[in-house]
């Protein structure tokens, strides 16, 4: 992937995160591009609306391909203009890191779709070479429960505490690092294969229990990119990436408590591991 434009570039490059994934040019045409612009396109149709952190954010068609506006109420907007002919996203206006770092994840999904890609919010863990993700709501213990593998379980290590980038290859699934990862700074230029999903809820115990596809469908969904769910030249492919790692990865719910005992019950089911006792 690359990014053009100085001003864009300058930008991308002191947003936190986004040096361990840089890789010098090859010379070779890109594939996917980030290229500065200075249009903004109207809207024919805006099909998602969001209001959050004083920032309104549409997401919609315009008369040459799919629009994100990110509009602060105190400052100047940011654009993001895909055009599906070029594969380029282009990108004009405010380039606030605030602004520009959630600019960049929705164009990178919209580029990467089409390569049965799909970045998931959740935290994911390592352990014995293999990814494990951590699905929920916010404020449901992602961060928390990554956290307990750490100090609970020996050799575990954190990818990604916000949203690793899940892709199938060669009829595998793996877990890549991203330059987005939330509360928790881990920016890993890494892949694991995946081992798992697991949907946590909090309860006043400790149970896990295996899904069946269409309630690990029903698990996994809620934390794909909630705009490509209103279009369907998005959606289809999103829902067949999401079909395609469900069919080869299992996916499980864990109700819990946030104590190191919840974490030593997941890594024991979803690794197989027998715990010895003595006497």
């Amino acid at each position: 992937m690359e990014v053009q434009g100085d001003e864009l570039c300058t930008a991308v490059e002191v947003l936190q995160g986004f040096a361990p994934f840089a890789v010098e040019a090859n010379g070779e045409e890109p594939q996917l591009c980030f290229a500065a612009a200075d249009r903004v396109k109207t809207f024919t149709k805006v099909l998602y609306e969001l209001e959050h952190e004083g920032v309104v954010t549409r997401f919609g068609h315009t008369a040459e391909g799919l629009r994100l506006c990110m509009q602060p109420t105190d400052d100047a907007a940011l654009d993001l203009l895909y055009s599906p002919a070029d594969r380029v996203a282009y990108v004009a206006g405010n380039l606030a890191a605030r602004l520009l770092r959630f600019a960049l994840w929705i164009g990178y999904g919209l580029m990467t779709l089409s390569h049965r890609t799909v970045a998931i919010h959740s935290s994911c863990i390592v352990y014995d070479g293999r990814a494990v993700l951590f699905l929920g709501e916010s404020g449901t213990g992602k961060s928390t429960h990554t956290r307990l593998w750490r100090e609970h379980i020996e050799g575990a290590m954190l990818l990604n505490d916000d949203s690793p980038v899940i892709r199938f290859e060669e009829g595998r699934v793996y877990a890549y690092g991203s330059p987005w990862s939330g509360k928790t700074p881990c920016y890993c230029a890494e892949r694991y294969e995946l081992k798992a999903c697991v949907r946590l809820s909090q309860a006043p115990h400790n149970r896990i229990s295996k899904l069946s596809l269409l309630q690990a469908y029903g698990a996994i969904h809620p934390s794909c990119p909630p705009e490509f769910a209103y279009d369907e030249s998005l959606y289809d492919p999103m829902s067949q990436t999401i079909g395609d790692i469900l069919q080869r990865v299992p996916c499980y719910h864990m109700a819990c408590l946030p104590d190191g005992e919840a974490a030593r019950m997941t890594w024991e089911t979803v690794f197989g591991v027998v715990m010895s006792c003595e006497l």
